[in-house]
Formats: structure tokens, sequence, C-alpha cells
């Protein structure tokens, strides 16, 4: 266990953020002031960001988990997974993401769940996602680090939302029953040309498996999954920078197609 830091104030550090993400100026790793900053710790800090962006009128419809992929992982030098909320004003529908308003933007190609029930862990088996779920769907996240030149480690990332951006959900919504999520091919494209191409096995063996390790984590800390709720499950790709004038398509089996433009 860390030492204990009496000088960590998640307010504080809360504060660092939210100026980071409205100014789009991103600030050094939290860990350089707070090197013995625990996950918990961390997390109070995602919090403190989420009651700020309350404050301003956003509300919670879902929540997220990243770096769950090993090209993800390596590419971050971040080696467990991270977790955090999406608001309504993360949502961008339409398919039309503006830069100017991110500092650093990375897009991954994932597969979403809308959920039809509650769920909240411990105990929460990938079968209680899948029973649980309403619809998956072919979506993008676009990530945005806060942090300087994505220098992050776990518990910058976890106090940052997990890198969130925004999202973009793919228009075909499809019943998990009788599917393979595990099995199913994601190939994504850039400015029209082949870029990357994945499992969703690529997301810790399936991502149902990823929604699970999602809903105990956040259960340890009180927090359920609500009925209606989105809930995104993990890059099967590695991250890819975008900025203004860049197009990303990605067509999933079973799941149809989204599609991105970035002005």
């Amino acid at each position: 266990m860390a030492d204990p830091h009496p000088d960590f104030d998640p307010a504080k550090a809360g504060e660092r953020l939210w100026a980071a993400l409205k100014s789009r100026v991103p600030v050094a790793p939290l860990i350089d002031t707070w090197p013995g900053m625990t996950i918990d710790e961390a997390y109070a800090v995602s919090l403190a960001m989420l009651e700020a962006r309350k404050a301003e009128g956003e509300c919670v419809v879902g929540k997220k988990i990243g770096v769950t992929s090993k090209p993800v992982q390596d590419m971050l030098s971040v080696h467990q997974p991270d977790f955090g909320f999406l608001t309504d004003a993360m949502h961008v529908q339409g398919g039309r993401v503006d830069c100017s308003k991110l500092i650093a933007p990375r897009a991954e190609a994932e597969i979403a769940f809308r959920l039809k029930s509650d769920l909240q862990g411990p105990g929460v088996t990938a079968q209680d996602v899948l029973d649980a779920t309403e619809s998956v769907m072919a979506c993008f996240e676009i990530v945005d680090s806060r942090i300087r030149d994505w220098k992050i480690a776990i518990q910058d990332t976890v106090a940052d939302n997990a890198s969130c951006g925004v999202f973009v959900l793919g228009d075909v919504e499809a019943d998990p029953s009788g599917l393979d999520l595990a099995g199913l091919k994601a190939v994504v494209t850039k400015n029209g040309q082949p870029l990357s191409e994945g499992y969703g096995s690529a997301v810790q063996g399936a991502p149902e498996n990823a929604v699970a390790w999602l809903a105990n984590t956040l259960g340890a800390y009180g927090i359920p999954f609500l009925a209606g709720e989105i809930i995104l499950s993990g890059s099967v790709v590695p991250l890819e920078p975008v900025g203004p004038g860049d197009v990303m398509d990605v067509s999933i089996d079973g799941l149809g197609t989204c599609h991105v433009e970035f002005v």
C-alpha cells in the first residue's frame, strides 16, 4: 500500500484536470505531484470531475472501460484497464467531431452495449451481461488525455475519466443473442485507406468479459449499471491519432458500420 500523503486533495486534482479540459491546455501527470496516489484516490478525482460536469448540466448516460487490449496497453504503457463515466455531452450524434474542443484526440473502434436491465457487482458474469443487454453496435470512442503528451500512468487515466473525449454510435443495433461477440471482426479505414483489423476477442477474450469486469469494478464503489445506459467495452484495434479533415470508418461483422468525420 502506498504511504499516506496528506497533501493529496482530490478536489484540487479534479480542478486541475477540469481546467485542462475547459482550456484544452494539458497538464503534467498527476503522479508527478502525488507520486503515491492510489487507484482509489484517482477514482475520487474522477468523481470530482464528474460533479463538475453535472454542475454544468451534463447527465450520466453510461460507463466505459479502456486499455483492455494488449495493443492499446503496449501503446500507452498502461497494463491494466481503466474505467470512467459517459455523459450526454460526450455523445456526438451525426458523426461530426469538432477537434477544436479536444486536445490530442485518438480514435478507437469498439463494440458498445445498450442495457435493458440494471446490473451491479460484485459477482456479475459475462452471461449476466449478455442477459442484461438490449443491443450491441459498432462504435468509435474518441479518447483524449488532459495529461500532457499522453504520458499517463494508470492513476492518471483513471483520474482523467479514463481519458474519455467523445463517442459516436453506429446506426445498427443488433440483438446479441446468437452472436459470438469474441469472433466478430472489425475492419477500420482512415481516409478511405485500410488502417487496422481486430476481433472482439482482443478485449479481455470477449467484450462481455470486459463489461462484466467493469460492472464488478464499479460495483465495489457502489456504482450500478442502469437500464438504458451505454457501456463501451474497449478498443479492439490500436488507437489512431486524428485531426481536422480525417474520416474514420469501422465495419464490424453483424453490427454494421460507424462513420466519423473530424472537423
